[in-house]
This record gives C-alpha cells, sequence and structure tokens, in this order.
C-alpha cells in the first residue's frame, strides 16, 4: 500500500464523551470524526474492538470476529425505536474523567437485555430482515461466539476451563441440550452483535464521507478466554482439559524486569499453514471489513514468538521460537493483493524481523519515547527514522508525552535517576525546546519528521499527564479506563494541530 505524507489521532472509543459511563460509537463517535476533519487529520486509530472480559483490556477479547457490545451508542438505539428515554431515566451517574468498569458494565448491560428482550416486538420488518441476513453471512463465527457468550452468562462469566467438562470441551449432546434449554440467551447474544456491525458500519461510513480512514487493531494472540480457542482447540498448544500447555509474553524489557507474561496460549502453526492459513485470512478479512488500515500488534511474533512454559509466574524462562511469517504473509497477500496493514515492530527486533517486513513493503513504527535514549542510533534516532514508518510520540503502552518528559526514576519504568535526566536533556536540546510546553513541541517535532505518517494519541494533544495514561504494561488493574470530557478538546487546540500539520505538509 502507498501512503501519502499524513497524519492522524489515536483514540480508543472507550475514551470518547457521553453521559453513560464509557464512550459510545454513535452520537459522540461521529462528533470527533468532525473534530479530526477540523484539525486537518487524515488517519483515526483505535485499540482492538473485541468485547473484553477480565481486566477490560480490548488486547484479551471473548471473540476475535466479535464487537464489543459495551460501546453501543444509546441514542441511535432511541432512534431505531428499541430503546425508550423512560428506560434511561434511572441511569445512574458516572464520572466523566474514566470508566468506572464494574457498575458501569453492570448497568449498560441490564439495558442492553432489555433491548434483546423486545427487540422482536420493537424492530421493525426492515430491521428483523437485516439481523437475519446478518446471522447467515456471520454464521462461521457468531453461532460458536453467541453459544460461547451464552454458556458463559449460564456459569457467572467463569473461564471456559471451570465449566462442567462437557460443555467446556464441546461434547455434542451437552451443547444441543444447552442450545434447547437457553434459545433466548443465544439469540440475545446475536442480536448484540448484530447491532454493533449495524452501528459501526454507520461510523464506518460517515469517516469516510468527512475523509477520516480508520485504522484497526489486531492483536497477534487471542484470549484463552475466548469463543476462539474454545471452539478450536485444535489451532493451539492445550492440554486435554484445555489449559495452555506455553503461553505468550515477551522478555525483560523497557517496561518490566521480569518480562510481560501476557498468557495468550500460542498457536500451532503446523495446523494452521496446513489449512492455508484459513482461519487467519477470516480474522483478517474481519477486522477489514470494519476499518480501512490495520496495524497487527507485536509483529515480530510472526518471526519468531516468545514461548513460555504454561505454569511460570514471570516471562523470564522462556525461548524463541520460529514462525512461519513468510507463508502467512505470502497467503494473506495472494487473498488480499494490496497489503493495508502496519506491523507493530516494537520491541526486541531483528535483522529477520526487518526483512519480514520490509519483503512485503509493511511500514513499521517508531516511538519517539524511546529514541532520545543514549544508546539509539541509525534507524532508532528520529533524524534516521526511515519513510516507511508511522511515528508516534507515545502508542497506549506509553506515559503521556508530559508524564513521560517529567517521570520519576521506579515508576513503571526500569530506568535511573541519571538515566532520565541525559535523556531529558537530549530532548531539551535535540526538540530545541524548554520543555514547558513539551507536549506541542514533541508533536510538531514527529509531524516534521521525514516519515509519512504521524500518529499522535489525544491525550498529547490536550497536553495531559500521567493521570490519562490509557495503559501501564504488566500491571492488570486500573487501565483502559481514561476519557476526555467534552471541554478539554478546543478548538484552539485543533486549529493550532492544524497549522502545524499543514507546516508539516501533511494537510488532508
Amino acid at each position: 500500500m502507498v501512503f501519502e505524507r499524513k497524519a492522524g489521532i489515536l483514540l480508543h472509543p472507550t475514551s470518547l464523551p457521553g453521559p453513560y459511563g464509557i464512550g459510545e460509537i454513535g452520537i459522540a463517535a461521529r462528533k470527533f470524526v468532525e473534530k479530526l476533519e477540523q484539525a486537518g487529520q487524515t488517519y483515526w486509530q483505535l485499540l482492538p474492538l473485541g468485547p473484553t472480559g477480565y481486566g477490560d483490556s480490548p488486547y484479551q477479547a471473548l471473540g476475535t470476529f466479535a464487537g464489543n457490545p459495551i460501546l453501543l451508542c444509546f441514542h441511535d438505539l432511541l432512534a431505531d425505536g428499541l430503546l425508550k428515554e423512560s428506560q434511561l431515566s434511572d441511569f445512574p451517574a458516572f464520572p466523566d474523567s474514566h470508566v468506572d468498569y464494574g457498575p458501569v458494565l453492570e448497568a449498560r448491560n441490564s439495558i442492553l437485555l432489555e433491548v434483546c428482550r423486545r427487540f422482536s416486538r420493537r424492530a421493525s420488518s426492515e430491521l428483523k430482515i437485516e439481523f437475519e441476513s446478518f446471522c447467515e453471512r456471520s454464521k462461521d463465527w457468531l453461532d460458536d461466539y453467541a453459544l460461547f457468550s451464552a454458556i458463559k452468562a449460564k456459569q457467572n462469566l467463569q473461564p471456559w476451563t471451570t465449566w462442567p467438562e462437557d460443555l467446556a470441551l464441546r461434547d455434542t449432546g451437552a451443547l444441543l441440550r444447552f442450545k434447547q434449554k437457553n434459545p433466548n440467551a443465544i439469540r440475545y447474544a446475536k442480536i448484540l452483535q448484530f447491532l454493533f456491525e449495524r452501528q459501526w458500519s454507520r461510523l464506518h461510513a460517515y469517516a469516510r464521507e468527512h475523509g477520516i480512514l480508520l485504522i484497526g487493531d489486531l492483536p497477534i494472540f487471542v484470549s484463552h478466554d475466548s469463543a476462539d480457542v474454545w471452539s478450536h482447540p485444535e489451532l493451539f498448544y492445550l492440554d486435554e482439559r484445555g489449559m495452555p500447555e506455553v503461553v505468550a509474553g515477551v522478555p525483560p524489557d523497557y517496561f518490566s524486569k521480569t518480562g510481560q507474561l501476557w498468557g495468550n496460549p500460542l498457536y500451532k502453526w503446523d495446523v494452521h499453514q496446513a489449512s492455508g492459513f484459513s482461519w487467519w485470512l477470516e480474522r483478517i478479512q474481519s477486522v477489514l471489513r470494519q476499518v480501512d488500515l490495520v496495524r497487527i500488534d507485536h509483529f515480530r511474533g510472526f518471526e519468531s514468538y516468545w514461548e513460555v512454559p504454561g505454569d511460570e509466574a514471570t516471562a523470564e524462562n522462556g525461548r524463541w521460537v520460529k514462525a512461519p511469517g513468510k507463508q502467512l504473509f505470502d497467503a494473506i497477500q495472494n487473498e488480499l493483493g494490496n497489503l493495508p496493514i502496519i506491523a507493530e515492530d516494537l520491541g526486541v527486533i531483528t535483522d529477520e524481523v526487518d526483512a519480514l517486513r520490509d519483503e512485503f513493503g509493511l511500514p513499521g513504527m517508531r516511538i519517539l519515547h524511546f529514541s532520545f535514549g543514549a544508546d539509539q542510533k541509525g534507524n532508532d534516532s528520529p533524524q534516521g527514522f526511515p519513510e516507511n514508518c508511522i511515528v508516534y510520540t507515545g502508542t497506549h503502552d506509553n506515559d503521556t508525552t508530559v508524564g513521560w518528559f517529567w517521570r520519576e526514576a521506579g515508576v513503571n519504568t526500569t530506568e535511573d535517576a541519571k538515566d532520565i535526566e541525559a535523556e531529558r536533556a537530549r530532548v531539551l536540546a535535540e526538540v530545541n525546546t524548554d520543555g514547558s510546553q513539551i507536549h506541542w513541541d514533541l508533536i510538531a517535532f514527529a509531524h516534521n519528521l521525514g516519515v509519512h505518517t504521524a500518529i499522535i494519541p489525544l491525550q498529547d494533544v490536550l497536553g495531559l499527564g500521567t493521570e490519562a495514561r490509557m495503559n501501564v504494561p504488566g500491571i492488570t488493574g486500573g487501565n483502559w479506563a481514561w476519557r476526555f470530557s467534552v471541554d478539554q478538546l478546543r478548538d484552539q487546540d485543533l486549529s493550532r494541530l492544524r497549522d502545524i500539520t499543514e507546516w508539516a505538509g501533511r494537510l488532508v
């Protein structure tokens, strides 16, 4: 894919403003599209859109083909006649600054359950026809996902490996009996997926009308507690009870001295390859129906991945194992032709990973927060970034630029005070800043580099500190919660971003 010199913003829909506890994919999302257009941006980059489970991480979805119904817009459900104002009159008040996940999920799910219960009575005949059509064209993944969701609800949301053995291991008779006893629960899961696709398709079309392209995010691995692993155990290294024999992670790095133990089951790549990578092709095509381009997370793992025994407590005791990345991307290219894919090539990158990325012409990523260290040279220093890449000040895993610049030793970093001060001095000199508006200075610095795309987290445009950080890798609680309010995104900030974008030759 050929990239022009453009710019964009990174923001997950959960962070959008609105009155119902979490960002939604309706009216607030469409207004944000208009703001992006006003600021002269081309891209809106998102995190994965799947339904989240324990820990609320979008990178641990309950279904890789499914959408997250918690993002459904109540306003749009009202407009479709599927919801009444009276049903929202007693909706609890929640903070605007963050998502209080437990209570928010409980309150929103109670509303969505009523929408599903009354769908047959309230939905128009046209909507019912659309629903049946959706179920038919999506049955290859929807039937398993809806059944998984219904069983999980009946099992108090516990992981599938704790279910009764006949359900966990997909005994045909047990599944048939469950379907016969719980048809409504299965149908409700399908209704929510239909409504998500309907609302998301509207947002996608609206973005295109306003010249905004959506960049999605596809995690390389899937959650162990997911419909995908439960329904296709043959694709993963699992024991006879469904527990992972080996799991994914990364070795010790910038974020953690013990590495990151993600816990995702690892693929049986030989099985995938024998099928012509059919599951992967369906997965890529599915996400590209939602977005215009996709960032594949942890691209490094397609060349070699860090394998950790399933019973380890940290990621320290692992090994690198080769993966058939070339064969996989050959299959994807044969199916899709031009590859609208961004390779997340961060971390421990080898010449082999670079070669795999470059063979398919995929743009990589560069993070300014990582680029001012004493050991950064060549392609790792800002002036040496290759043209075919996307530069970010930081990503969802980084602190905000303000928080990063003023960080202290020992707080979510392995750096000591001396290293931090030396790095701060290099930033001041290379960016030519006094640090008083470090977020704007680094935004302008990123835009003026020779790379074809610059993408900035919205938190940096707003000049927010660590309180607005989206995620701290390796920490399970308190992540993914940040939200902005309507009054924080000011016209003068949009105008300033537009001026920077235009001056750098990136204007739409």
